[in-house]
């Protein structure tokens, strides 16, 4: 059994290890500072990614993502499930400057809306600005929200 994840893909993957503050933008909104923490932590083998967030507005949820890199499809993936009982499954696409994400068809939850994430990793990596965008017909996007992590590790 491998105990350490050897990849280029896992090597990617460290550089969300640690405590992130986040903050959340939306389009109409001015930025309110922290609104929530989220740890990134290795599962025991180090070939999966374990996120958990927790939003200080009970108006959101919290909730817990896997991300890792999945071999038989040549890609990486985010399962996703939060405390509304929302599960889903994201493509995820990382680089040394770029994270994305994306849904576009029904996976564990019926499909009503298509959404995507882009994200940079600023500052030598210690912030990751992104955006979060929705699309009803899967080809206009709008800004559901600016979601800005910053590593406190």
């Amino acid at each position: 059994m491998a105990t350490a994840g050897a990849g280029e893909e896992e090597q990617l993957l460290e550089r969300f290890i640690g405590e992130w503050d986040t903050e959340v933008v939306f389009p109409a909104g001015e930025p309110t500072g922290s609104t929530g923490r989220t740890v990134f932590e290795w599962m025991p083998g180090r070939w999966f990614v374990v996120q958990r967030w927790e939003v200080r507005d009970p108006d959101f949820p919290d909730g817990v993502a896997i991300l890792g890199f999945d071999a038989g499809r040549r890609t990486y993936l985010q399962h996703y499930f939060d405390s509304r009982g929302v599960a889903r499954l994201y493509e995820m696409g990382l680089d040394n400057d770029t994270w994305t994400l994306s849904r576009t068809a029904p996976d564990f939850s019926p499909l009503d809306f298509s959404q995507r994430f882009t994200a940079n990793f600023t500052e030598g990596g210690r912030t990751i600005e992104g955006r979060w965008e929705q699309s009803d017909d899967g080809s206009t996007w709008k800004l559901d929200f600016n979601l800005t992590y910053r590593n406190l590790s």
